[in-house]
């Protein structure tokens, strides 16, 4: 086992290759090379570690050695991602991703019931409405339209607004303000003022739920738990965010990428088996998550890939190089739609952590891509590729807008 901390550290890259959008840092990608992990400088002056491989990057994700407390790890972002109680401190009660067992554990079953992948299954039906009532509008409406807002943003809103029951006719209040949360270029104080707009609404919406009982996952949480007022808002709060912001981009980006390689395209179009495959590629060579997410603090020393990493150090997944890895997935950066292996990919995350809502989003994404180019077969950019603005400096990776026509 090597100690490599004389090791001069990198900082971490976020901005995608220029010469492709959905191509990770290319630095990212040549740290992950060297097959073992890098040292890494964070802004606070910390130096931890980044890792790129596939295997590290599971072997981390999967072992209780490794903490995703927030207080006791560093942020590898100028501007930290920002939750109830601040970025620095322990998870506010009901904000379980940032919970280890047995606190983790209390809350994930709790709610993986009310996300059974028969209940999804369930759901598929008014997941098909709510896609098939955003395409009739778009035609109504006619071309140009910029795809995020008139279906990619809308289609997860209103289903997780009706998985939770949320008012839709919010729906405007709460995507703007996830917008500025997950926006790293905005101050971290603006992003606390929004996290608390957000959370005061929901707090109301808990409030007047345990007043007026409600078929939808908040009333079964207040009907089948003690849960308090306090951690049914945090819960809502993070399903909320997460249930429609990386949905979203993973439908207008995946409709970009498909766009932008018109012969997977063709073969989408024609083959109404590959739509289970394609969107497990879409999610391994996307890789929406990517900005130093996600990230986990030693809680002691740990031997990692022959690599001595000390206790208290935090070790940065680099997502986008990890579903990348040649020594994984053959010839990486070529998207291909009938790939075997590309549902070995780590975009819902690994371990206890894994995104409690991964089918539900494999569902919306099965049904959106599908409906989406069988109702607009001439579906194309309305603009010149390169006049795509993309999120780059947002939490989760997209574009900001797609102009279409057909």
């Amino acid at each position: 086992m090597s100690d490599q901390s004389a090791e001069t550290p990198v900082t971490l890259p976020t901005r995608r290759d220029t010469g492709c959008p959905f191509a990770p840092p290319p630095k990212l990608e040549r740290y992950r090379d060297r097959r073992a992990p890098a040292r890494l400088a964070f802004p606070d002056g910390h130096v931890g570690w980044l890792v790129t491989g596939y295997d590290l990057a599971r072997a981390v994700l999967s072992d209780p050695r490794f903490t995703a407390r927030p207080e006791l790890r560093h942020s590898p972002l100028p501007r930290p991602n920002v939750r109830p109680g601040g970025h620095d401190a322990a998870a506010a009660p009901g904000w379980f991703p940032a919970m280890d067992a047995p606190e983790h554990t209390r809350y994930r079953r709790l709610l993986v019931g009310q996300f059974t992948v028969r209940r999804m299954r369930d759901l598929e039906p008014r997941i098909a409405q709510i896609v098939a009532d955003r395409l009739e509008a778009m035609a109504a409406a006619g071309p140009p339209a910029d795809l995020v807002r008139a279906f990619a943003l809308p289609v997860p809103s209103l289903v997780i607004c009706e998985l939770l029951g949320v008012p839709y006719r919010d729906h405007a209040f709460f995507e703007d303000l996830t917008t500025v949360i997950v926006d790293m270029d905005n101050s971290a104080a603006r992003a606390l003022t929004a996290m608390g707009d957000l959370a005061g609404y929901l707090g109301e919406l808990v409030r007047h739920k345990r007043a007026h009982p409600a078929d939808d996952l908040l009333g079964g949480l207040i009907a089948g738990s003690d849960l308090s007022d306090e951690e049914l808002t945090n819960i809502a709060l993070l399903l909320l965010v997460a249930g429609h912001e990386t949905t979203a981009n993973m439908l207008a980006l995946g409709v970009y990428a498909l766009l932008r390689h018109p012969g997977q395209l063709d073969a989408f179009r024609g083959e109404p088996t590959l739509t289970h495959g394609a969107v497990e590629e879409l999610l391994r060579y996307l890789s929406v998550v990517h900005l130093g997410a996600p990230n986990r603090a030693a809680l002691e020393d740990v031997e990692l890939g022959g690599t001595l990493v000390r206790a208290g150090e935090t070790v940065v997944i680099g997502l986008p190089a990890v579903n990348r890895d040649p020594g994984r997935f053959a010839d990486p950066g070529v998207l291909r739609l009938d790939r075997a292996e590309a549902r070995h990919h780590l975009a819902f995350g690994h371990g206890v952590h894994q995104c409690l809502g991964q089918q539900l989003a494999r569902i919306e994404m099965r049904i959106g891509y599908r409906a989406l180019f069988e109702r607009f077969p001439t579906l194309r950019l309305a603009v010149a590729e390169g006049e795509v603005p993309l999120r780059e400096s947002a939490m989760v990776y997209g574009v900001w807008r797609l102009p279409v026509a057909w």
